[in-house]
């Protein structure tokens, strides 16, 4: 059995807003894109434009429609359309290291972070089904087990800008749904984030004690009211003139003649 630290300096980890979250899957494809020219060996696919294609991959996205609940209403609300990402949450009681028989699997003392060394992985996916999240992959082509790293090759590389220094799908999405940070420190980002909006676990009865954190959807009440707030900017955005004047008067003079 391999051994979990009883303390970790840091606990570096994600904060992923789901009421934010678009679903676009840029962080999945800067993801593959990253570990396969970056991390050990290539994330491999299988037959990726056959019939039954099958790839690795470190980060999924699945999509929900959920309904959300009465609250008094006299009709139903409308459903609500969830994107979820999902990769490894580096949990504190991690079960995929503590399974581990040959301790490839391992939570590193300095940053919390659980990685897989693939020169002592067997293949034997112990850690796959001890996972409840289902953040493991098998690689088909490496005979070995994947998972998120949470791009510790890019967050400590002093050859990139500072603002590259995190991972990579937190540095690719483009509706800022995705933050990084130690949530050891009460005043980082993540951390104030997860006070501030109320972060959850994924699964909390299992006990993992998972670092990453999701941002519960905002009910569509509060979106009608930001909508509501927009509407109020539509005075100020009306154009200044009501007709065009000089050559644009002239083009659609000339144009209505046409």
């Amino acid at each position: 059995m391999t051994m979990l630290p009883a303390k970790t300096e840091k606990k570096l980890g994600l904060v992923i807003d789901l009421d934010t979250c678009v679903g676009c899957h840029a962080c999945v494809i800067s993801c593959k894109g990253w570990n396969t020219e970056n991390y050990g060996a290539p994330l491999s696919d299988q037959d990726p434009y056959g019939a039954d294609p099958s790839g690795t991959f470190l980060n999924r996205v699945h999509s929900y429609e959920v309904q959300p609940p009465m609250l008094g209403r006299a009709a139903a609300p409308d459903a609500q359309l969830i994107h979820f990402p999902k990769s490894c949450l580096h949990c504190e009681d991690a079960p995929c290291v503590t399974v581990c028989p040959t301790g490839a699997s391992y939570k590193r003392v300095e940053d919390g972070i659980v990685l897989v060394n693939e020169a002592d992985c067997i293949g034997c996916g112990l850690c796959a089904w001890a996972c409840p999240y289902g953040a493991r992959e098998m690689d088909a082509a490496a005979g070995v087990m994947k998972k998120c790293t949470l791009c510790v090759d890019r967050i400590y590389n002093e050859n990139l800008p500072e603002i590259d220094r995190e991972p990579a799908c937190v540095r690719t999405c483009p509706s800022s749904a995705r933050h990084f940070g130690d949530f050891a420190d009460p005043d980082s980002n993540v951390s104030q984030l997860v006070a501030e909006r109320g972060g959850m676990d994924l699964m909390p009865e299992q006990g993992t004690k998972p670092v990453n954190k999701y941002l519960p959807p905002r009910p569509k009440d509060q979106l009608a009211r930001r909508e509501e707030e927009i509407d109020g900017l539509a005075p100020f955005l009306a154009p200044v003139a009501s007709e065009a004047k000089g050559f644009l008067s002239w083009l659609n003079k000339t144009l209505e003649k046409l």
